[in-house]
């Protein structure tokens, strides 16, 4: 079974991919990229996504004092 720190640590990186996806992806639309340009631009900016600053990060709900 996976810990609970695991968990919270996976849910961090799924969400800063799906956030970065969408703003390259919606920074392709704004240079004039076509779709597929586009979703090639989103993966390569998941790809160069800095995960090891998640590890950095309080979890989600706590705040880091």
């Amino acid at each position: 079974m996976i810990s609970n720190s695991s968990w919270v640590l996976a849910k961090q990186v799924q969400q800063a991919c799906l956030q970065t996806a969408l703003a390259a992806y919606e920074e392709g639309g704004l240079l004039g990229l076509c779709q597929q340009g586009r979703f090639e631009l989103a993966m390569d900016a998941i790809a160069a996504l800095d995960v090891t600053s998640l590890t950095q990060l309080p979890p989600s709900g706590e705040e880091q004092i």
